[in-house]
């Protein structure tokens, strides 16, 4: 059913439901918003979205105000505009003045919405600091004098994580959103998703920045420092340069690498496809042998965190394999150094990622095989963008340049781990080709593809029926993991913390505008990636075939085990 109103005097028809806000939007009327957030929030708490509707009493927050048939709204009146200056002057009475040195500098939606209103002075005075920092813990910043009470990380946290590590506390001036008992994250069942951060308009929520760590390693010249890029960087740095959502951006990614420093710079997607080897031979093994099923993944640090916390019950169900950023660091501290004479401790790893969650698991006491961490510093995507621009980098002007051997070599299964449901189907790529000793006719497991919450399929692998199942959010792998309780049976489960995958992380360049669409836009981008590669099969790439006859000896083997292997902790009753 259609309703038919008038906003500024223009003629608008949009379907019954709508509010005034996505009305306008559909029109091209630009209405300022700093609590909702698209397809998640939408609650009117800022008052930045009021407009005026004919014969109502008060300015109505268009953000929650269903459409009418016949109404008539105005959204730039003098009215309008004075309460919205109003509205923000008072929320900026209470924020720090630090844009110059804030994180969100030139990308905050409050100094945004302020100069769209040409608030040039302040009308009152900041009183200063109140609440301290929280930056105890190794992936997000938590600055509660940056917080204007959006509630958009609530939001996010709540409703599509189900975590809940946070919350509003206290009432009126008081209130801040915290952990219960304004207690540090790290002391809270928090997983460190990011998901919070992505969200924020403000500097409020942050990661933690290792930006000057690897200024530093890179201008040791007793360090080798080498870099891994995760498959969904190459779908979204392009974004932070103004690009469009899902540019592939694959060799000017490497170009900017080596313009830094780096003594290597190497592909995430080679240690996907030596996940897969371990991780494919893990479920044939306990689809032969009687071990416990499901097989879970162990690819997302959040969703790990998560289990440990809410679910430790499911451990025995894990796959023992570490993720591919700790497989890589693990192999450049041995095989690559051995191959290259270089000492362990001199080589330094760093990962781009586009996980928060990525710098807690690197810290992880488990992940140092060799002796030394795994990884040492992990950047987001948004880190990297940094760095590029701190070195005065030309992001338009750099060229195509091709990743380094050996280790730069991946094949389209590597790439599509960045897509909720690749894993599953990289997986399902090798297992079918092991069993059967037969091509598969067609590559693309689509079951398991989009952004549906929870996906089913049954895939024919040789004589057996494999029932599979992807979940990405936090809130999904719940719901699935409750039917596993419930009695739901399945072989192989594949679950990503972050919705939509790796490729909606929450270190990925910050778009709020479409927070579902966006990611669909990378999603693409992945799969087209995938199919620009000439191998798309991790068995096939002949560098993971050499290193295992060179070093590892075989998947599962007893070097394999001892460097690309890990095991998990129960975290019921801990934060950190």
């Amino acid at each position: 059913m259609k309703v038919n109103l008038l906003i500024d005097g223009r003629e608008v028809s949009v379907e019954a439901g709508l509010t005034i806000l996505e009305a306008a939007r559909s029109a091209g009327i630009h209405i300022p918003t700093l609590c909702y957030l698209k397809d998640i929030q939408s609650i009117g708490a800022c008052r930045v979205c009021v407009v005026e509707v004919e014969g109502a009493k008060s300015l109505m927050p268009a953000c929650t105000t269903e459409v009418s048939t016949g109404m008539k709204v105005y959204t730039n009146t003098s009215r309008v505009r004075e309460a919205r200056k109003s509205v923000v002057n008072l929320i900026l009475s209470d924020h720090p003045q630090e844009c110059l040195s804030c994180t969100r500098n030139n990308n905050c939606e409050l100094q945004k919405v302020a100069a769209e209103l040409g608030i040039r002075e302040l009308e009152y005075s900041y009183p200063g600091r109140r609440r301290e920092k929280d930056d105890g813990n190794p992936s997000i910043v938590r600055d509660p004098d940056k917080c204007i009470l959006c509630r958009r990380c609530i939001s996010v946290c709540h409703e599509v994580q189900g975590v809940g590590a946070i919350g509003a506390l206290d009432r009126g001036y008081n209130t801040i959103v915290s952990p219960a008992f304004k207690l540090p994250l790290g002391d809270v069942m928090c997983t460190l998703c990011g998901q919070c951060v992505n969200v924020c308009p403000t500097g409020a929520l942050s990661e933690k920045s290792y930006i000057d760590e690897v200024w530093k390693a890179l201008s040791d010249p007793d360090k080798h420092v080498v870099v891994q890029t995760a498959p969904a960087i190459r779908i979204a740095l392009g974004e932070e340069f103004g690009m469009g959502a899902g540019a592939i951006v694959t060799g000017k990614l490497v170009a900017a690498l080596k313009r830094l420093g780096f003594d290597g710079v190497f592909d995430t997607d080679f240690a996907a496809d030596l996940t897969i080897m371990e991780e494919g031979s893990e479920l044939l093994e306990r689809l032969n042998k009687g071990g416990k099923l499901p097989l879970i993944t162990s690819c997302s640090p959040g969703w790990i965190k998560y289990m440990e916390h809410f679910y430790p019950e499911f451990i025995p169900n894990i796959s023992t394999c570490k993720s591919p950023q700790q497989m890589f660091g693990a192999i450049m501290k041995t095989y690559y150094g051995i191959v290259n004479g270089i000492a362990r401790e001199r080589i330094y790893t760093v990962s781009v990622m586009p996980c928060t969650a990525k710098k807690f698991e690197c810290e992880r006491p488990e992940m140092r095989a060799s002796g030394f961490k795994d990884v040492d510093a992990v950047l987001t995507t948004r880190e990297l963008a940094a760095l590029i621009r701190q070195a005065g980098i030309d992001w338009d002007m750099l060229p195509e340049e091709e990743y380094d051997d050996p280790f730069g070599m991946g094949t389209g299964a590597g790439v599509i781990f960045g897509a909720t449901g690749g894993v599953m189907e990289a997986a399902l790529r090798t297992v079918y080709e092991i069993v059967t000793s037969k091509p598969l006719e067609k590559l693309e497991f689509t079951d398991v593809r989009g952004m549906e919450g929870v996906k089913e399929a049954t895939v024919p692998v040789g004589e057996l029926e494999v029932k599979v199942a992807v979940a990405h959010g936090l809130g999904n792998a719940k719901k699935i993991l409750e039917a596993i309780k419930a009695g739901a049976e399945y072989h192989f489960v594949e679950i990503m913390a972050c919705p939509g995958g790796c490729l909606g992380g929450g270190g990925q360049p910050l778009n709020t505008a479409d927070y579902v669409g966006i990611r669909k836009k990378r999603m693409e981008a992945v799969y087209e990636a995938d199919r620009g590669l000439p191998l798309r099969k991790s068995h096939e790439n002949p560098y993971i075939k050499k290193i295992y006859e060179e070093f590892l000896g075989k998947p599962l083997g007893e070097m394999s085990h001892k460097l690309l292997h890990t095991h998990y902790r129960n975290r019921k009753r801990s934060g950190m």
